[in-house]
């Protein structure tokens, strides 16, 4: 299907682009009242999840409500490990919670490497009816989470500051450690690939916990995994933000992928230095931002879409938007950029 709005995708391919895309992370969420009006006639964030014509629904609303340049499947990285056999649940105000861990070789016995079709056909089944309601308006962006932040989860059974089980696993039985990340990758794999065969235009690769580990560390138990997820994913534009890995912008640069996301946290010209010019970037505004009055949220994304310059660039947040943010801020983010980088392509 030919697309009316193809801006996303031709920036990340480092083409010549008439202004910046936008697009922001967990746009299809909370911040939206439509929203949380299908999420509370339903019994939970499972249940929206894992129902195609109500998780589609909720895709969409950014792009009608915010008028963003793409919309991402609405899903959880978590839904990897439960195809694999490590169920999960989402307590209310407090996050995800897996009731059994992994954490010894009789816990990995539990485990399969996942098929997608079979076990995580509600997120194909979405992404299809997505396709269909979008109609070509904008890409969709598929996702998965990269296989150190999935094994975090398995191994801490939480959300944690110090994800100590998970990281002490590295020390204490790096074996174990990396059976565990071959089965996540081998999983994620399929699922990506059957992605982007029900529909999806870019995938993103989430390492919401890469900034946790050492630099030797991530170099071991994250860096070649993600590299082989890249290498496989070869149909579409693949995007790998992990998040606090300031320290292996140098290694991203060798991925075969097309987009670095840089959080909030790296300087934009530094990232470019160590990047280069092989690669688009995406980012990086604080969430915070948000906050501020209409005028500080205009100033500072013009002073950050100067220091990114008008082409390779996808202007994002350096991390998933706050649930308590006003939409009308974030209205204000997305067409300051349009707006701005309109004016400096014409």
């Amino acid at each position: 299907m030919q697309l009316k709005n193809d801006l996303l995708i031709r920036a990340a391919k480092g083409e010549v682009v008439e202004r910046t895309p936008v697009w922001l992370m967990r746009q299809a969420g909370r911040i939206l009242p439509e929203y949380r009006a299908v999420r509370e006639s339903l019994s939970g964030f499972k249940e929206l999840v894992e129902t195609p014509e109500f998780a589609a629904e909720v895709t969409i609303q950014p792009v009608d409500i915010l008028d963003v340049d793409a919309a991402i499947i609405f899903s959880d990285i978590l839904v990897v490990p439960e195809a694999m056999g490590c169920t999960y649940e989402m307590v209310e105000k407090r996050g995800p919670y897996f009731p059994a861990t992994i954490r010894t070789e009789q816990d990995l016995k539990r485990l399969r490497v996942a098929d997608p079709e079979e076990h995580l056909g509600y997120v194909l089944e979405a992404i299809r009816v997505t396709k269909r309601a979008l109609n070509g308006r904008v890409p969709l962006i598929g996702f998965a989470g990269a296989p150190w932040t999935i094994l975090a989860y398995m191994v801490e059974g939480s959300g944690s500051k110090t994800f100590s089980h998970a990281r002490g696993l590295l020390y204490t039985n790096p074996k174990l450690a990396h059976q565990l990340l071959r089965m996540i990758t081998d999983t994620t794999i399929a699922y990506l690939k059957a992605q982007v065969k029900a529909g999806a235009n870019l995938i993103q690769l989430f390492d919401s916990w890469a900034g946790i580990l050492s630099p030797a560390q991530y170099r071991t138990f994250s860096l070649p995994y993600i590299s082989e997820i890249c290498n496989a994913i070869n149909d579409v534009p693949v995007t790998v933000f992990a998040k606090g890995a300031f320290f292996a912008l140098e290694d991203f640069s060798k991925l075969n992928c097309e987009v670095i996301g840089l959080d909030w946290n790296m300087e934009i010209g530094k990232a470019r230095q160590q990047v280069g010019n092989s690669k688009t970037l995406q980012g990086n505004m604080d969430p915070c931002l948000l906050y501020s009055s209409f005028d500080t949220i205009q100033a500072e994304t013009i002073k950050m879409l100067k220091e990114f310059g008008p082409q390779q660039h996808i202007a994002n947040l350096g991390h998933g938007v706050y649930p308590d943010t006003d939409p009308e801020k974030v209205k204000c983010f997305i067409q300051t950029v349009k707006e701005y980088s309109n004016i400096i392509n014409s």
